[in-house]
Order: C-alpha cells, then sequence, then structure tokens
C-alpha cells in the first residue's frame, strides 16, 4: 500500500471488479482516457473479470495494477498501473485513470501518478518511466507536465476520436528530474 494525502494506492482486490466493469462501460471515461477507442469498451463483465483474475493470480514484476483509494472515505476512484517493467533497461510505462467523475479536477490523479513514480523510482529502482495520452486530453497533459513529465514525441495523427484525429503524445521522466523535483530518489 502506498499512501499520500488524499488518495492510497493499494493492491487490486477482487471487490475491485464491479468498479473497474462501470468505469471501462462508462463512455466519458472511455472517452478522455483513449479518446474513445472502441477497443476499450463497452466491455463485459466476463473480460474484466477475466483480467482481473490474470491480475491476482499472476502477479509479476514487470506489470501491477492498483486501486486508486479517496482516503477521506475509503471509496475506489480509479486504477493506477505500470507495465513493460524492464529491469536491465530500467524503464516502464505507467497509466492513471480516475473512473469517478466526482473526482475529476481534484488533484487525485495527480497524486496517484506521482506516488507510483514515487514507487517506481524507489522502490524499483526505475531510471525512466513514460506514458501516453491524445492530443485533445489538454487536461491530462497539464498534469503530466506538472508532475515532472516531458513531452518527449508525437505520433502525428494517431488517435481517432470520432471523425478527428489527434497527436499521440509521448511523455517521459528520468530519475535524476523526479529527484530534482522531489528530493527524493
Amino acid at each position: 500500500m502506498i499512501e499520500g494525502k488524499l488518495v492510497r494506492l493499494r493492491a487490486l482486490g477482487s471487490g475491485d471488479l464491479e468498479h473497474h466493469v462501470r468505469w471501462r462501460n462508462d463512455p466519458e471515461v472511455v472517452y478522455w482516457a483513449t479518446g474513445g477507442d472502441p477497443l476499450f469498451g463497452p466491455v463485459s463483465r466476463e473480460a474484466v473479470a477475466g483480467f482481473h483474475e490474470a491480475r491476482l493470480r499472476d502477479n509479476p514484476r514487470s506489470e501491477a495494477t492498483f486501486t486508486v483509494e479517496d482516503l477521506a472515505d475509503g471509496r475506489a476512484i480509479g486504477m493506477a498501473d505500470y507495465r513493460d517493467l524492464d529491469p536491465f533497461t530500467g524503464q516502464a510505462t505507467v497509466g492513471i485513470t480516475i473512473g469517478e467523475r466526482d473526482r475529476w479536477g481534484g488533484g487525485y490523479g495527480s497524486e496517484a501518478l506521482e506516488l507510483l513514480a514515487g514507487h517506481l523510482f524507489g522502490a524499483c529502482r526505475l531510471r525512466r518511466i513514460e506514458l501516453e495520452t491524445w492530443s485533445g486530453n489538454e487536461r491530462a497533459m497539464r498534469a503530466f507536465r506538472r508532475i515532472g513529465f516531458v513531452e518527449e514525441g508525437r505520433r502525428r495523427a494517431a488517435v481517432r476520436v470520432g471523425e478527428q484525429w489527434y497527436d499521440g503524445v509521448l511523455f517521459g521522466m528520468l530519475l535524476e528530474e523526479w529527484t530534482a523535483r522531489t528530493g527524493r530518489t
């Protein structure tokens, strides 16, 4: 368990299934998380249950999903994850979704992402983490920059949202940038 001032990241539990099914089938959550990519939703309860069972059974070191809980009331409000952790290169890809819309814009996702970054740079001894969003998700890009992520590149017109194309935007953060910003390693 990793705890901040607003949220805690805890291991994925069997009780999280219903929340994840609801978030993965909320069109507005899917829109902001993926640009509305139909591969990400709607999804069946069985598909999410299969994902949960695999994560609970096979929690390999190269990936993990955490439930984001609001410390004020213990409510599950989202999920954060890392994947493709490569101990040789010291890199991983991270992701964050706040599924409860009433928690959007309150700093919950930013703190969850900061806690995850601190864990990966500290406990996992990584050198670099990255994440990606689409160029229409300006709120996410502002949050990533505020936390210390740097825009590293764009895949032009790579994300289709309705009939419009947006860039896929890659952000990264290095251990030395994290250390300079937070004073922690």
